[in-house]
């Protein structure tokens, strides 16, 4: 009888926070998609450790998938930390537009100063939904990679019993 997998999801919530502010701090957040590769390897590490078996690709995407949807959760919430300081960015970047170029249409600035205004809850929901459909799948790259890394358990050797007499001598 096979023995019971544990479950993945403590594994793939660790790899998925640790993947989420990594990829949302500013100047590491350009490294996004390889952080949460990386998460997801990591959750599959930890998966493996915890499992008494080999691990096989699925079991590594799956983890994957859920520490992709993890980071994606913990992306938008440290975002938000970010989000007054993005804001006056996104700001001085319109305002240095409109001095090097005073004949902008005001169609454009419009959309220009309208970017630098909060975003609706509808607007952060249908964003964390995205990320997490992005971030799914760059998991599950990762925990297949993760699985074929870490996954694999070694048997030990299988102990014989003494040599039958008139076998093989």
């Amino acid at each position: 009888m096979a023995e019971p997998r544990p479950s993945p999801y403590m594994p793939a919530l660790a790899g998925g926070i640790a993947a989420g502010v990594l990829s949302s701090v500013p100047l590491l957040s350009c490294f996004c998609c390889l952080w949460i590769i990386g998460g997801a390897v990591l959750s599959a590490n930890l998966y493996a450790k915890n499992s008494p078996v080999s691990l096989t690709p699925g079991d590594g995407a799956i983890v994957g998938i859920f520490s992709g949807i993890a980071a994606a959760v913990t992306a938008s919430f440290v975002n938000l930390a970010f989000q007054p300081a993005n804001r006056e960015i996104a700001r001085r970047f319109a305002d240095q537009l409109s001095q090097m170029f005073p004949n902008v249409s005001p169609e454009w600035d419009a959309a220009l100063r309208g970017s630098t205004q909060g975003v609706s809850l509808a607007m952060f929901l249908f964003g964390v939904f995205m990320q997490a459909v992005v971030f799914a799948i760059l998991g599950a790259l990762g925990g297949v990679i993760g699985a074929s890394l870490f996954g694999r358990k070694t048997t030990p050797p299988v102990q014989s019993g003494p040599a039958a007499p008139g076998i093989g001598t």
